[in-house]
């Protein structure tokens, strides 16, 4: 017996998006099964709020599709409303009414249902974002951490099939927007929500999502998990904007080698090349180890105390650069020679001269 195949929750397929001669989105495609957090990733123009709109349906699309639990929402020639496509939104801004309480906001989007019901919806929303005891306060008396976790809430209320979330913690500070990503996730798990959140923040797509699109000039560069993402970047523009590191030259010399400025590297290359291949390869700082007597010395130009760590930008002998991510218990000065050792598994390399 043949083996049903599942139906995706959300499916974009080869959208292609412009606003008169200026084209934001080219062939892009990408799957969420339900119950997936999925996030679109990239630097400012990308086109990933763009996308996050075509898929509310706030934008119509020259060609391609997309699909809601199967059904075609959007295509060259159709168009349903945001309002049927069964979405739930959470703006940057956060979008609360500001004369409603906490517990109005919550229901603005359910009010069509029996008062008891309302009542216990909300009741057990505001509870699953620990905000029970501010029911009766106003937007403007709550904290911006307050006033997300109100968004999220009203957002659920409707049980929509899928949540989408635009930069919903760009107005957070740092200590609080690396908390807040790890509870929404936990929320939307909890409660088995398919979600997809545009930002171009690594640190909270890494945090919050199980698949991550790589958005550069309206092209989709890779659809992956984080992991897959950070060790196995699909293209040059992905190695270097996702993560630190830097790309030092290198010839292939040998199944598996590598000779390079930091001398000889041996590991799995990402792409088949021929000895005597040049190659452009990526190097994080956490690849590089400090070892006082290491043969291979790099002079330090620059440094970056990060608690623990201190983040070194290196010179090599070959006078290209490097990074390198040391204990802070040693604590080297501006021009010192510190010796280092390559520790690298994994040779992502890429043809010499690849242009962003």
């Amino acid at each position: 017996m043949e083996k049903q195949q599942k139906t995706p929750l959300l499916q974009v397929d080869t959208v292609c998006k412009s606003y008169g001669d200026n084209q934001v989105a080219y062939d892009v495609s990408f799957v969420l099964e339900k119950g997936e957090i999925g996030c679109l990733l990239g630097p400012s123009g990308c086109g990933k709020t763009t996308l996050l709109r075509v898929v509310a349906g706030f934008e119509h699309i020259q060609s391609g599709s997309v699909s809601i639990d199967g059904e075609r929402v959007s295509a060259s020639d159709i168009n349903v409303p945001p309002e049927k496509r069964s979405i739930g939104m959470v703006f940057q801004d956060y979008a609360l009414f500001p004369h409603l309480s906490v517990f109005d906001n919550v229901a603005f989007g359910i009010r069509s249902k029996q008062y008891s019901e309302v009542k216990k919806n909300v009741k057990e929303l505001l509870d699953l974002v620990g905000l029970s005891d501010v029911a009766e306060k106003y937007p403007h008396e709550l904290s911006g951490g307050q006033q997300q976790r109100v968004a999220l809430a009203r957002a659920l209320a409707p049980q929509p099939e899928l949540l989408l979330l635009d930069e919903p913690f760009s107005n957070l500070d740092a200590v609080l927007r690396d908390r807040l990503t790890v509870e929404v996730r936990d929320i939307l798990k909890e409660l088995g929500t398919t979600a997809l959140l545009v930002t171009h923040n690594q640190h909270e797509a890494f945090s919050v999502a199980d698949r991550i699109g790589v958005l550069f000039e309206g092209r989709m560069k890779q659809w992956d998990n984080a992991h897959d993402i950070y060790h196995r970047p699909a293209s040059l523009e992905v190695a270097t904007f996702v993560g630190d590191g830097v790309l030092v030259s290198g010839t292939v010399i040998g199944p598996g080698q590598v000779k390079s400025g930091l001398g000889l590297l041996q590991g799995n290359l990402s792409l088949p090349c021929e000895s005597g291949c040049e190659v452009d390869l990526l190097v994080r700082p956490e690849d590089v180890v400090h070892v006082e007597d290491a043969y291979v010395k790099g002079k330090v130009l620059h440094k970056s105390f990060r608690g623990p760590n201190i983040l070194y930008q290196l010179e090599l002998p070959s006078g290209e650069k490097c990074q390198a991510l040391v204990s802070s218990h040693h604590n080297h000065a501006l021009g010192e020679l510190i010796g280092i050792i390559p520790e690298v598994d994994n040779l992502v390399v890429f043809p010499r001269k690849t242009m962003l």
